[in-house]
């Protein structure tokens, strides 16, 4: 292949590679990591200065000049997951177990509803933390730094602002049998929402980016791919919708609201992705809420 000239999205010219048969975009990035020092995990190479991201995956494309956005600092997903779910877990039993701290000397003995909501809370982000370091392959091995921040605030903010009221002395629990609906919603969801992911994870072989369709495998609970794309979504949000009802409690519905705008986003670029991906992708599927969206 004829030699490329790798430059910024601002036309500045960071080297030139004269590529070995059959490179792939991944051997660019390394050889540019080498001759510009720019870490492979920031560099996004596009053919076009405002065009997309070419995969490393993607053979080189056959022109003489690509261009190298550097995307800044980089952190690895599963250190921002173990850091946007770890913290969660430990802003909420502060208020939970150490009510003192936050409301005073005057406190009353934990409620069946507080208790059962702090075990639920506890088993959701326990869950995620193992499903991040034993059971998650991202398809990607870093993301900005920036992120970290962010997702922080998200996570460890609605933490507080949830606990703060579910744990409050003032706090009055739902009726028993409310409280018994919210909690089976709940436990059903967050089974079907591990489900999915080990669903998923054995659909990519490690060390690989393979994409396939997903579909159910023997467990029931993940039956649910039939009707959408991101069941791990709808799981997701059923799930934050049984602690909700659960406690009863406006910051909590709030918090199962904002997560389900996000995840909605989120679900219909995937579901985008798949259809223009696979010809053959399910024309019954939807996004994220079966029939609807």
């Amino acid at each position: 292949m004829a030699e490329i000239q790798v430059c910024s999205t601002k036309g500045t010219t960071y080297c030139k590679i004269k590529p070995g048969n059959n490179w792939t975009v991944l051997d660019l990035k390394n050889a540019i990591a080498k001759e510009a020092h720019i870490n492979v995990n920031r560099q996004s190479i596009r053919d076009e200065v405002k065009g997309k991201d070419i995969s490393n995956s993607s053979t080189l494309p056959s022109c003489s000049k690509l261009y190298l956005k550097d995307l800044g600092p980089q952190i690895s997903w599963t250190g921002v997951f173990i850091a946007e779910y770890f913290g969660p877990l430990v802003v909420y039993s502060i208020f939970a177990i150490r009510p003192q701290l936050i409301y005073g000397h005057e406190v009353s003995e934990m409620s069946t509803g507080a208790f059962l909501a702090l075990l639920c809370w506890s088993m959701h982000y326990i869950k995620r933390l193992l499903e991040t370091i034993f059971i998650h392959r991202f398809s990607h091995g870093t993301m900005p730094l920036s992120n970290l921040f962010k997702n922080c605030s998200y996570y460890w903010g609605f933490a507080a602002f949830v606990a703060y009221h579910v744990n409050h002395p003032k706090f009055t629990q739902p009726i028993y049998p409310q409280m018994f609906v919210g909690l089976l919603i709940f436990g059903f969801s967050e089974l079907g929402n591990l489900s999915i992911h080990i669903l998923l994870r054995n659909l990519r072989p490690a060390g690989t980016t393979t994409r396939k369709i997903p579909v159910p495998d023997g467990n029931p609970l993940t039956r649910l791919f039939n009707l959408v794309s991101c069941p791990n979504y709808t799981y997701e949000y059923t799930a934050w919708l049984g602690f909700s009802i659960m406690t009863s409690c406006i910051p909590s519905f709030l918090f199962a609201f904002a997560g389900m705008f996000q995840m909605t986003i989120w679900a219909l670029g995937k579901h985008r992705n798949y259809k223009k991906e696979f010809p053959n992708y399910p024309k019954q599927r939807k996004a994220i809420i079966p029939f609807i969206l």
